[in-house]
């Protein structure tokens, strides 16, 4: 990992934490076509953050710990505007921000008791994430280019990102219960 904190990929991930105020506004206001872009350019700032990050070695402590915090926060803040918009149901924002808080407590209580567990992506997690960004892309687009009837599309994406989202919950208890007795 390097020393330096501002790098690039850690710019970018700053920018993908300042787009989330904008985007929140933007769904408020019924700007769907707006929020879509804006949703979007954050996804692309997360891919080439990344990319950036691995590429010319700019890894760091706290850009590792700010991207988990970009993502979570964009995720958290648009499935909120969303619901708030009454454009997806009210059960699937508590299990997508439940499932966060739950995996966030099983790490606070392994480092309390001194037992720390190192969290690392599963593949059902990344499939999770991937989901609940098309959802949320997929809404605001439907909504602000009528690219599909929603009726269809939406509540297809809602079970996908619900199944998944137990999937992943389920599949890091797993883990941490063995870690924790082990």
């Amino acid at each position: 990992m390097m020393l330096s904190a501002m790098t690039i990929a850690n710019a970018l991930t700053l920018l993908r934490l300042c787009l989330i105020p904008l985007i929140v506004v933007l769904i408020h206001e019924a700007s769907f076509a707006l929020a879509t872009v804006a949703f979007i350019t954050a996804g692309l700032t997360d891919a080439l953050d990344g990319y950036i990050a691995r590429r010319f070695n700019q890894r760091t402590e706290i850009g590792a710990y700010l991207d988990a915090l970009a993502d979570k926060s964009l995720i958290a803040a648009s499935f909120i505007a969303l619901v708030y918009v009454q454009l997806v149901p009210f059960w699937l924002v508590v299990l997508v921000i439940f499932r966060d808080l739950m995996i966030v407590g099983a790490v606070a209580i392994a480092w309390l008791m001194q037992n720390p567990i190192a969290i690392e992506p599963l593949k059902v997690s990344k499939a999770n994430t991937a989901a609940q960004i098309v959802a949320v892309a997929a809404t605001l687009a439907i909504k602000g280019f009528a690219l599909a009837p929603d009726a269809l599309v939406l509540p297809f994406l809602h079970f996908t990102v619900a199944a998944l989202t137990v999937l992943s919950v389920t599949a890091y208890f797993a883990r941490w219960f063995r870690h924790m007795s082990g």
